[in-house]
């Protein structure tokens, strides 16, 4: 398993999670042996939205077997039962009931990352962080009962407005190679909709995307990842909007080489799809390259836009070149360089200035990118 480090809270996470959605309407032993498998493959992530008292009660069973520090809990605030079913609240005792429940029922001294569930609109985050909730979460995490705070929201504007206020530590994201051609909308349900795919021409990253990508990066807000299959429809030939399916680790690789992801959490149901999912891990780069897919999508223009594929490589001199331009665009939008910025372009083992212009890379880009003039801006900015 690929580990990586959850942002600026230090926390190491398995590069592939697993999301709550596949322990509904289970019994305790398929619960147990969805966790069995996933530990035994390396995944320590688990995100728990569910509001669901059965849900709570067996995954908390089941991880109970094992160390407490060897598994990571995204457990969610906001999200209550009510009369068989799950709904989310804004009602601050609804909350403090539910979280206390949420603990008992997970068997939980603490929680990993508290995560204040499903806002996608100005008005309901204005509410949540000049009210009580904010106040309740910000008391846990005073005494230790959460350890990091974050917010999932499919509506790049809310992450924005999240990281500006300099506690949330983890956005969860909707993330996927289809979503992220999509501009802001407080509308979650446009999403999941034909209509607004349907003849669309693809431009590469939303610039607004892209840009929260980068300042979550430079910022050290983790990204976690919801939603990175498209809810199963980029598997299909036929649902998928590119007209040609991706395979799973496709997906993964696509959410996994955006800047400032730690984990894709994957909707699991059974013991299979955690290790079609895991094979992510193994897979050579020419399974996990997703590039002719979108390069040849009909109706795409993705030219010019560096997708961080590494479809560039070989280099001559190698260079790490979708590293290289991925510190180049981060560092673009800042004012100035950040030190830590410039540290990590200064590790690369080999930098921009041995580029030789043989044009070997430009030749292998499927997104006609102008990896030469990239190279240069990243000499003038990083130096040599």
């Amino acid at each position: 398993m690929e580990y990586r480090i959850l942002g600026r809270t230090g926390i190491k996470v398995s590069a592939i999670g697993i999301g709550g959605e596949g322990f509904e309407n289970k019994g305790y032993e398929d619960c147990e042996e969805i966790i069995d498998t996933a530990m035994k493959q390396g995944i320590n992530f688990i995100d728990i939205y569910n509001s669901n008292p059965e849900v709570r009660s067996n995954v908390g069973k089941a991880l109970s077997k094992y160390p407490r520090n060897s598994f990571v809990i995204e457990g969610h605030l906001c999200s209550t039962w009510d009369k068989g079913q799950y709904r989310r609240t804004r009602d601050i005792d609804e909350v403090v009931s539910a979280y206390e429940d949420f603990l008992t029922r997970m068997k939980l001294d603490y929680v990993d990352v508290g995560m204040i569930h499903y806002v996608d609109d100005e008005k309901d985050f204005n509410n949540i962080f000049n009210g009580e909730i904010i106040k309740y979460a910000k008391g846990l995490k005073e005494k230790g009962v959460i350890k990091s705070l974050g917010i999932s929201t499919h509506n790049p504007d809310i992450a924005f407005k999240a990281v500006e206020t300099g506690i949330i530590d983890v956005i969860l994201f909707s993330i996927n190679a289809a979503y992220d051609m999509l501009p802001a909308n407080e509308d979650v349900n446009i999403l999941f909709e034909e209509s607004t795919f349907k003849n669309r021409t693809y431009e590469g990253i939303d610039p607004k995307r892209d840009k929260l990508y980068q300042t979550c990066e430079n910022e050290g807000v983790a990204l976690t990842v919801m939603k990175g299959y498209g809810a199963g429809v980029l598997l299909s030939d036929k649902e998928s909007p590119f007209e040609k399916a991706l395979t799973s680790v496709q997906c993964l690789h696509y959410c996994l080489t955006r800047p400032s992801v730690a984990s894709v959490m994957v909707g699991v149901s059974d013991t299979n799809q955690i290790l079609a999912a895991t094979a992510y891990v193994t897979a050579e780069d020419k399974e996990k390259d997703y590039s002719e897919v979108l390069a040849n999508a009909p109706r795409s223009s993705f030219r010019g836009h560096c997708m961080y594929c590494g479809h560039c490589a070989p280099c001559s001199k190698n260079i790490d070149i979708a590293s290289v331009n991925k510190y180049l665009d981060l560092a673009l939008i800042q004012e100035t360089v950040p030190e830590t910025l410039k540290n990590h372009y200064d590790l690369l083992k080999h930098q921009a200035n041995e580029c030789i212009e043989c044009g070997i890379c430009m030749k292998n880009c499927p997104f006609g990118v102008d990896i030469i003039k990239k190279m240069k801006q990243a000499v003038e900015l990083f130096g040599n």
